[in-house]
């Protein structure tokens, strides 16, 4: 991992731990809107990807009860045990369903394996930042980075408003998204080859 990287990812984090809760809250109502508008075509019965927020990260937990609403099947990440590969999806059936994963992660009890995230119409994934050309900075595992490269879904990187940069550095392996959503200016769609 490059320092630049490194250090862009240090400063967005920052930027982040000095949010009140009352912009986070405020930010996940206006996410949660955004799922009635999707920008990839979704039927009551299909299949979203998305993922739990952690913390101060956007989404939460109104965003997948927005899918839920639209009759979507949403599927969420389950990290597997061992070092870092493809993640592993289980089917969304409330906040209450959930359980405490690795890392202390909420997420489904029961685990579909590696391929569920093959039927998803869309894939929502957390990013710190992402950029104007489908640059997506994560935490830096590369977990989500070994599941996008195995699918054909268009991906959707969701961020703070301050967080869609101009550039983001990448490398070889990082996987481009389709879209960057944020609360304020909704869907971009991104050039990326």
């Amino acid at each position: 991992m490059t320092a630049m990287k490194k250090d862009r990812r240090a400063d967005l984090l920052a930027a982040r731990g000095r949010m009140s809760p009352f912009v986070i809250a405020q930010v996940n109502a206006e996410l949660a809107e955004w799922m009635y508008a999707l920008p990839v075509p979704v039927a009551p019965g299909d299949t979203v990807a998305a993922y739990v927020a952690v913390g101060d990260e956007p989404g939460g937990t109104a965003m997948l009860e927005a899918l839920v609403d639209r009759g979507l099947r949403v599927l969420l990440p389950v990290v597997p045990p061992g070092e870092p590969t493809a993640l592993h999806w289980g089917e969304f059936r409330g906040e209450d369903a959930l359980v405490r994963g690795r890392w202390d992660l909420l997420e489904p009890a029961d685990s579909l394996g590696v391929e569920a995230v093959a039927d998803a119409r869309a894939i929502l994934v957390p990013a710190i930042g992402a950029d104007r050309a489908g640059g997506r900075l994560g935490r830096g595992a590369g977990y989500y980075d070994r599941t996008l490269a195995a699918t054909h879904a268009p991906i959707i990187a969701v961020v703070y408003d301050d967080e869609l940069l101009d550039s983001i550095p990448q490398e070889p392996n990082d996987v481009p998204v389709d879209w960057v959503l944020t609360p304020g200016g909704g869907f971009l769609r991104t050039p990326h080859p």
